[in-house]
């Protein structure tokens, strides 16, 4: 992302789009539409009415939030596309560019999203705050989005065998 912004080949509404996928979980279509009546940075918020399970507010971290105050606020659109007055359409071009500079296949950006949960899960944030801010309704879609490595799941089984074998003799649960 650095090298492909810093030498200019790729437009900065690309950029700033992708960059807000990697920092909100954000659907692409949430981005891309993405009018600046709909960024509240007082609040720190997006008020998305029109979303995929309908009205949704995305609260935005402190990097999403520095990110979209420093960005050119080009009216009316966050992201805005090659022609006056309408809103970039998509990412395939400098998508894959940027992934060919990477050496990356095979990645598509709605991946962004499931990597935004996986991060989050794998950190140790609870399922249901993760679905909150990405806008699921049932857990069982955050679950599939997260997928867990081996590496936390095998190191949470060892602090819960741990305290149970610790009980077991007798040191007591802490």
């Amino acid at each position: 992302m650095a090298r492909a912004e810093g030498d200019g080949s790729e437009p900065a509404a690309a950029i700033l789009a992708i960059r807000l996928l990697l920092l909100t979980g954000c659907r692409k279509s949430e981005i891309l539409g993405l009018p600046w009546e709909e960024v509240d940075l007082e609040r720190s918020c997006l008020r998305l009415p029109d979303s995929k399970p309908g009205a949704k507010t995305v609260l935005l971290g402190a990097a999403a939030l520095q990110l979209l105050a420093e960005a050119a606020q080009q009216r009316p659109w966050v992201c805005p596309g090659g022609r006056a007055g309408e809103p970039l359409k998509n990412l395939y071009k400098p998508w894959g560019r940027i992934c060919k500079a990477a050496g990356v296949g095979g990645v598509r950006p709605h991946d962004l999203r499931h990597g935004y949960v996986s991060i989050g899960a794998v950190g140790g944030e609870s399922l249901v705050v993760i679905g909150a801010i990405v806008g699921h309704s049932a857990a069982g879609m955050t679950e599939r989005y997260a997928h867990l490595s081996d590496d936390p799941v095998r190191a949470a089984a060892d602090r819960i065998s741990s305290t149970i074998a610790a009980a077991m003799s007798g040191a007591g649960w802490c």
